[in-house]
């Protein structure tokens, strides 16, 4: 079985993205890495091509200017890492670059990979998702983030990074059948500076939104990022992935939450009853088929 790692990148590092981190976490189960690093101000292309030479292609891109609405670019981005993939390779390890995977489920994704490879029914796997908001010690848990979502896709090549790279589809627009492994992804996308998230949002919304619109998601004034409207977080009690030890160390921001400033609407409260009590998550947006 041959496993290909896929991501990509720009301005890595003026906007402390730990895509470091995100390729290293999986690398251990990764036969090889396609990164496409787009054009940046800054060395993210030294700094990609650092990391594990022997084992990392680094393909040099440009971002197409016409496909920032939406988002779109970034599926742009991933469908050219994709297309540099081997055709021998049995399944591709998809990581974005504020992703990182604990060391702990390297083991059960692997398995899951044996398991799946030659059945034709499966596409997919998808993973569960822990958001950190703030700092490293609170996860978001209310109903504004997705849940799951696919990480590792079958070599197919009529699949294909979906909108704004979130996702993927297949064929004529299909959702993937995939099956639901007991993996996480931590998501450390929201974990920032409060400076450089402000200057982060800003660019990040330059691929969505334009004029009053992009005014309406992003203060252009403020300088530093405000952290206060989240709707709900929990302490997270548990430990991060070892790769993350270093940066979580050098956290240099305080970041204070208040457990009684839950904002949570009726309709989320009432769904997160529902979720408690069923397991069932009301509404939920699925951009895959799920199979038993």
């Amino acid at each position: 079985m041959k496993v290909t790692g896929v991501s990509f990148g720009k301005n890595v590092i003026k906007y402390d993205y730990p895509i470091v981190e995100a390729i290293q976490s999986i690398l251990p189960i990764c036969d090889d890495f396609i990164v496409a690093a787009g054009e940046s101000e800054d060395n993210s292309l030294e700094l990609l091509s650092s990391i594990s030479p022997e084992k990392i292609k680094v393909i040099e891109t440009h971002w197409d200017e016409n496909l920032r609405e939406g988002g779109r670019v970034l599926a742009d981005e991933t469908n050219k890492a994709l297309k540099a993939v081997p055709p021998t390779s049995d399944w591709i390890f998809y990581i974005q670059g504020d992703e990182v995977v604990h060391e702990k489920y390297l083991p059960i994704i692997r398995e899951a990979m044996e398991k799946y490879k030659d059945d034709e029914n499966v596409d997919g796997l998808l993973f569960n998702y822990r958001h950190f908001y703030g700092s490293y010690n609170y996860i978001a848990n209310s109903y504004n983030w997705y849940r799951r979502e696919i990480r590792v896709i079958k070599n197919k090549k009529d699949i294909y990074s979906y909108k704004d790279a979130q996702g993927f589809r297949k064929g004529n627009n299909e959702k993937l059948n995939v099956k639901l492994i007991d993996a996480y992804i931590y998501h450390y996308g929201w974990v920032k500076d409060p400076i450089t998230q402000q200057e982060k949002q800003k660019s990040f919304h330059q691929l969505w939104h334009s004029g009053d619109d992009l005014e309406k998601k992003v203060d252009q004034k403020e300088l530093s990022y405000d952290y206060s409207g989240i709707d709900s977080l929990v302490p997270f009690k548990e430990e991060h992935p070892e790769v993350m030890e270093k940066r979580i160390a050098d956290q240099d921001w305080e970041f204070h939450y208040n457990a009684s400033s839950i904002k949570l609407s009726f309709k989320n409260r009432v769904k997160q009853v529902v979720e408690k009590v069923s397991g069932i998550r009301l509404g939920e947006y699925r951009n895959y088929r799920l199979i038993k």
